[in-house]
């Protein structure tokens, strides 16, 4: 019998951590902002109320959140995929580091200075890690 591989486990771990780190960055960063300006919560009823009254200095961490909900999606599926039908090789397992690690640089660049430009380098290099993944797990699956 085949030995389960497990291998993507640990970075998928690693993604949902940071995920859970930078909602509780998000959701100290917004209620201190909220309190010591004394914003009522009941004028945030939209996500346009919620960008005029929070400015982008303090929405860097919200940002960030939601784009944790974007590609790292396609980073899930993917490792799941590539568990599930046993195509967990060395390659698989680096690039799922290299996602893991751009990741966390963007979202430390994205929570605090916010250069664009640095942002950008690293989610490019994180992206193609996973969107390898992708096509070499399709390319298997032919």
């Amino acid at each position: 019998m085949e030995r389960f591989n497990a291998e993507l486990a640990l970075p998928i771990a690693v993604m949902l951590l940071l995920t859970l780190l930078v909602w509780v960055y998000l959701f100290v960063t917004r209620m201190r902002y909220l309190t010591a300006n004394h914003i009522d919560a009941e004028q945030l009823k939209t996500p346009a109320a919620v960008q005029a009254a929070i400015p982008d200095d303090v929405s860097g961490p919200s940002n960030n959140f939601k784009n944790l909900l974007e590609v790292p999606v396609l980073f899930y599926v993917t490792c799941l995929y590539l568990t599930l039908f046993g195509m967990v090789d060395a390659l698989h397992v680096n690039c799922a580091w290299i996602f893991v690690v751009g990741r966390i640089i963007h979202s430390l660049i994205h929570c605090t200075y916010n250069k664009v430009m640095h942002r950008f380098i690293v989610y490019v290099v994180s992206s193609i890690a996973v969107w390898v993944m992708i096509v070499r797990g399709l390319l298997a699956a032919l």
